[in-house]
C-alpha cells in the first residue's frame, strides 16, 4: 500500500481524508516528526496548500515521499468573502474551532442579518520529487447565525448546504461526505495520485 503523507495534524481533516482515500496508507506528518510552524502567507487557498505541502516534503528529506496538503475555508457573501483564507485563525492566532464559529456568527449578526449565502473552498496540493499538482472542490449553501448539531468540525454547525434544511453539524456523515468541498477535491486528487 502506498504511503501518503498529510501536511496537517488537524484530527478532523486527517479522519476525513483517511475515510476518502482508502487505497493509501494515510499518515499525518506529525507521526514522523515534530510539528513545526508553516507560515501560510499567500493570498489563495491553492498557494497556501502548496506552501504546506512543499514545507513538509522538504522537511521529510525523503525523495520518494508523496505529500498532500489541504487548505480550506468558508467565505460568507455578506462579509465580502471573509473569513476565506483566514478561516482557521478567524478568532485569533490561538482560537479554537468554537471561537472561530462564534466570531463568524457574531460578525454576520453585526451586519443585521440572520443568514447569508456562503461557500466552502478546498484546495489540495500534491507534491512529489518532480511534480506539483493542485485541485479544488466547492460546496455552496447558507451560513446561519445559530450553531446546530455537533457533527463535523469547524464551521459545520452553522452551514446549511444547498438543497438541504439541516446544517452539516446535523447531517448524517455519509451525506456530508458526498457533499463536502474536501471530498470533491479529494476525488480529483485521487485521479492525480493514480497518474503520478
Amino acid at each position: 500500500m502506498k504511503k501518503l503523507i498529510l501536511a496537517t495534524s488537524n484530527k478532523g481533516k486527517v479522519r476525513e481524508i483517511k475515510e476518502l482515500i482508502a487505497d493509501y496508507e494515510v499518515i499525518p506528518y506529525t507521526n514522523l516528526m515534530d510539528a513545526f510552524e508553516i507560515v501560510e502567507d499567500a493570498d489563495t487557498f491553492k498557494e497556501n496548500a502548496l506552501i504546506k505541502a512543499r514545507a513538509v516534503y522538504e522537511a521529510l528529506g525523503d525523495s520518494d515521499a508523496v505529500v498532500l496538503a489541504d487548505d480550506s475555508g468558508i467565505s460568507v457573501d455578506i462579509l465580502d468573502g471573509a473569513p476565506g483564507i483566514y478561516s482557521a485563525r478567524y478568532g485569533g492566532e490561538d482560537a479554537s474551532d468554537k471561537d472561530n464559529l462564534y466570531k463568524l456568527i457574531e460578525d454576520i449578526k453585526a451586519k443585521g442579518f440572520k443568514e447569508s449565502p456562503a461557500h466552502y473552498t478546498a484546495a489540495i496540493a500534491i507534491v512529489t520529487k518532480d511534480k506539483e499538482r493542485t485541485v479544488h472542490g466547492w460546496m455552496y449553501g447558507t451560513a446561519i447565525t445559530e450553531a446546530k448539531g455537533d457533527g463535523g468540525f469547524g464551521y459545520d454547525p452553522m452551514f446549511i448546504p444547498l438543497g438541504f434544511d439541516k446544517t452539516l453539524g446535523e447531517l448524517d456523515n455519509a451525506i456530508k461526505k458526498e457533499l463536502s468541498h474536501r471530498s470533491q477535491a479529494l476525488q480529483l486528487a485521487l485521479k492525480v495520485l493514480k497518474v503520478l
